[in-house]
Formats: C-alpha cells, structure tokens, sequence
C-alpha cells in the first residue's frame, strides 16, 4: 500500500496555526494513509503560540510538529507592517523548509510499502516558500484560514487613493459595495502591507489547489465568485474546521480555567454574554473603563476575558497582573453576582456552554465559526487585519449577528457606554430572528461535515487529487 506524507507550514500566530494543525488533523483521520507533519516558526514575542506547539506536540497520535531552527527576525529597516514582518520571516525560513523537506522525502525501497510526499501546504503569508515546493517537485496548496470573501478581496485589492474621496469599493466575493473604512488597514495604510498582500494573492494562483476554511452554505455568494475566476486554481471549501478542544488542552493558567468552568455551571441556561476579543486583542484603559459601564448598566450576567495591550511591538497581549487597576472604583464589588472578569480563556469550551447565550466578539474568523457551530449569536466588536470585513459580512450580508460597531474608525476609537449597554441587550434580548437563523446555520456546518456533506464530498476530492 502506497503511504502519503503531507507537509504543513503555517505563520507564527495561534489564529493561523491552530486551523492548520486542524486541518492536518482532519486529513489524517479521514484516511488512514496519511500521516502530516506540520513545520513550526518560532517567535519569542509569542509565548501562546510556543505553549500551544509544545502541547500538541506531546499530545499529537497521527501527526508531527517538527521545530525548525531559530533564524534572527527581520531588521526593522526592512519592514513598515506586521505583513510585511511575518511574510520575511517566513521567507527567511526558506533553506530550513528545504532540508526539511528532502530529509522527509523517502528513499527508494524495495518494500511494498512505499511513502510518497504527496504535497506542501502553506498559508497566506508562506507564498515564497512555493519555490522550495518547485525545486524540489512537491505539488503546492494553499490552505486559507480566513473567509472565501477576504481571499477574494486579496485576489481583488481596491486600489484605495488617499487623495479621492469615494465612499465605496465593488469586490466580486461581496454581494455589497464595501464601504472605505471597512477595508482593512492593510490596504488603506500606504505601507509595505498591501504590495505584500499583492505579491501573496498573485502566487495564490501558482498553487495546485487552494483549500479555504469555510463552507457552501455559509458563504456561496463568495466562492462562487472564486469559481468563476479561470485564473484561480480548484477551490476546496472544506470548512468549518474547528479546535473544538480549543485551550482547554493546554491552558496557560488551568485554575483560572477551572473557575471559570464551574462560575458557568452555576448560572442560567443561556443567561451569559461572553465578552472576548482574541488571542491577539487588547483594549486600552478609557475603553476598559466604559465596557465596564456599560455592562453595568445593562443588568446582563457576563464573562469579559480581559488581556493588557503588548508592550512591545509584534507581542501578543497578556493576562493583567490585576484588573482592578483598570477597572472602574468597586466595580468587581458591584458585580459579584453577576459577572466574572479573568484573564485568558478557553474559549471553545466556554462558548459550548449552555449557561452561554451571547458572544461579544472582535469577528476573527476562527471565533465566528465557533460561534456558529455551537449556535452562539454574535455582537461585533472587530478590532484589526480583516475582521471589520467580516463584521461587514455578518451583519450587513448574512444577517446572523448583531452590530456594536462594523466598522472601528467610525465615531472614533472609543466604543462608549451606552453602545456597549445597547448592544448587549440587543444580542441577549432583542434578536430572536438572528438568533434562529444562527441555530439554522449551525446545523448546516454539523451537516457540511458529515458523510455527504459539501465539505466533506470537498475533502474527499482533495484526497482523490492528493493520491492521484
């Protein structure tokens, strides 16, 4: 019986990587002919991402995570963005993929058993390592954790001049025109950002096939409009593809875990806003301070997973050493009985929780998959990169979530009070239509996945081109 090996690489960050890790899991396990091994980058200023590499790991039955050697970061006089930080890095990795690589690729044996590499994934800032693929004659896919509308807005960057002042931009994968200040910073910011973003969509199209985390019934408008693109390679939607585990596994703070977990247990079905904003989100303190106002005001029980902006550029955020710094004066006194304020959380178990019937989010697509697949509706707070565009979806296209803000950059950086009182209430009391057209789609991506699913029937093609 002929074995297949599959390579996957992913950028340095828990919201690119863990879909990937995801996803190679879901292969393996799909036929018992694969086996994956999944190439890590190691970032210092990503103490989550270490922690979590180092627990699957050790924890890992049918795939490899395989550390590459520490090369120095970018000199800061090579970069303007964070995109243009992490697509060098990347690229930077390159002679280390190689010998990665060859030392996977098999010898020649007379057994029966033999091993082929079948291919090389990467993700949307790994494009440079298609060359490595090339060279040595590895077939090369591009797994995009991200929503099918984003890979089209990439395909399809607005050419945004600061002099004009139009309002709105046509994008195939958007049924709507998007307005200007939903674009991301990558593309309004005249920087590095968006010629990278530019540089990776025009190599999406050298890959052999393009593998995004989504599905058919979530978002047809846009992968149709990715069809309908003779330049693109096959597009396999084969989403949702979740941690459904998520951090519980390997919690950076299992007390704090625990207590939240047994807080939950001891409240309401359905009777708690869970207010989290990512792996990589912070607030500052005059907007702690009217979150906490407004959650105050509108009376509804609550879990605010609550993290201290990085010190340093390209860090991640950490847990506060203690938020009553923060907080308004006798605000935890106050909301005792009410509400529970913690740092890090596992946020898939959380949202699994029936005592859950709302979730505050900055729209990150892992968490909006989440979310809809444990039938959680949503309020969108987005805070950076895409999610403002898929805020933008959610709402205005889809209609299954509630808006705090769409868009950050209108009615300036803070989110006062009364917004978030307003939108809070609206998400646990007044949105009984998205709340059951959530419900509707969460049924439609536990379908997607089953035997004859759309996204099943899609992985099952890839498999049939990955062995061909």
């Amino acid at each position: 019986m002929t074995r297949y090996e599959v390579v996957f690489i992913a950028t340095p960050a828990l919201g690119n990587l863990v879909p990937l890790v995801e996803f190679a899991n879901l292969l393996t396990k799909h036929d018992p002919r694969f086996s994956a091994t999944v190439l890590t980058i190691c970032m210092p200023q990503r103490p989550l991402v270490n922690t979590y590499v180092q627990a699957r790991a050790s924890s890992a039955t049918n795939l490899k995570l395989l550390h590459l050697p520490t090369v120095d970061p970018p000199a800061p006089d090579q970069y303007q963005s964070s995109v243009a930080f992490l697509s060098l890095h990347i690229q930077n990795h390159k002679h280390h993929v190689k010998n990665a690589l060859l030392n996977l690729i098999p010898t020649k044996s007379n057994s029966s058993d033999s091993v082929r590499l079948a291919a090389l994934f990467v993700d949307m800032f790994g494009t440079t390592l298609i060359d490595v693929a090339a060279e040595l004659a590895v077939p090369c896919y591009l797994f995009f954790a991200s929503p099918a509308s984003y890979l089209g807005l990439t395909l399809h960057l607005p050419r945004v001049d600061p002099a004009e002042s139009k309002s709105e931009f046509a994008v195939p994968s958007f049924e709507k025109p998007l307005p200007r200040p939903v674009l991301p910073n990558t593309v309004l910011d005249a920087n590095d950002g968006s010629s990278w973003l530019s540089y990776h969509a025009g190599r999406y199209k050298e890959t052999k096939g393009i593998v995004v985390n989504t599905l058919q019934e979530l978002e047809p408008h846009a992968l149709q409009s990715l069809y309908n693109d003779s330049e693109l390679p096959r597009v396999y939607p084969i989403g949702p593809v979740v941690d459904l585990a998520g951090s519980a596994q390997w919690d950076p703070n299992p007390a704090q875990c625990k207590r939240i977990m047994e807080w939950l247990d001891q409240q309401p079905a359905s009777s708690v806003v869970f207010l989290c904003f990512g792996s990589m989100g912070s607030l500052k303190a005059n907007q702690v301070e009217e979150i906490a106002i407004g959650l105050e005001r509108a009376g509804i029980r609550f879990l605010w997973a609550l993290r201290e902006p990085p010190k340093a550029k390209l860090e991640d955020p950490r847990d506060y050493a203690n938020e009553v710094n923060v907080l308004p004066d006798g605000f935890l006194e106050r909301m005792a009985e009410m509400g529970l304020v913690c740092g890090w959380v596992p946020q898939a178990k959380v949202l699994a929780h029936d005592a859950v019937g709302g979730f505050v989010s900055h729209c990150g697509w892992n968490s909006i998959l989440e979310s809809l697949w444990h039938g959680v509706p949503v309020a969108t707070w987005p805070l950076y990169a895409e999610q403002q565009m898929n805020a933008f979806q959610m709402v205005r296209e889809l209609g299954l979530a509630v808006e705090i803000r769409v868009d950050y950059r209108v009615g300036g950086d803070l989110v006062l009070a009364e917004e978030v009182e307003n939108g809070v209430r609206s998400l646990m009391k007044g949105c009984d239509e998205i709340r059951r057209k959530v419900k509707e789609m969460s049924d439609k991506c536990r379908d997607a996945s089953i035997e004859n699913g759309s996204s099943y029937n899609n992985l099952m093609s890839l498999i049939q081109e990955l062995t061909s």
